[in-house]
């Protein structure tokens, strides 16, 4: 089993990952990608700026995996990248992706490390306005 732990300023390619993780033994690449959406709060989003304390973070999500190991035997390779910097409407800024035996417990396991990536790792975003104002107003 491997797991990939990556914090980057870097473009994300969920292809790449999902190749990442493919194992001969695996019945199932589950994946999950976040992207910039467009809107927040009904106010016009440009980007989000992505900053972390990159060791905490990389540990944080590295405990995560392993938690994820605990709760679901059947997990092969887990791979989870998140980017830093800013991150336009339409780019990727995470992604997860787990090869398993079997899909429900892939599906499960990414569900659960996207929900606890969001509440635990020490990654901060902030939303930049179209309009330049810090709330969306000018």
């Amino acid at each position: 089993m491997k797991d990939i732990v990556k914090i980057t300023g870097d473009i994300i390619s969920l292809d790449e990952i999902a190749k990442a993780v493919a194992d001969p033994k695996a019945g199932a690449i589950s994946t999950f990608s976040g992207t910039t959406r467009d809107n927040f709060e009904d106010k016009e989003v440009k980007t989000l700026a992505y900053e972390a304390y990159i060791p905490m973070a990389e540990k944080s999500i590295q405990s995560l995996i392993t938690a994820a190991r605990q709760k679901w035997d059947d997990l092969i390779h887990v791979a989870i990248v998140h980017k830093i910097g800013d991150c336009p409407v339409g780019e990727t800024s995470v992604v997860i992706a787990v090869s398993s035996g079997h899909r429900v417990q892939g599906l499960e396991a990414v569900h659960w490390l996207i929900d606890e990536l969001k509440v635990q790792v020490p990654i901060w975003k902030k939303e930049v306005y179209t309009n330049g104002g810090p709330d969306g107003t000018d």
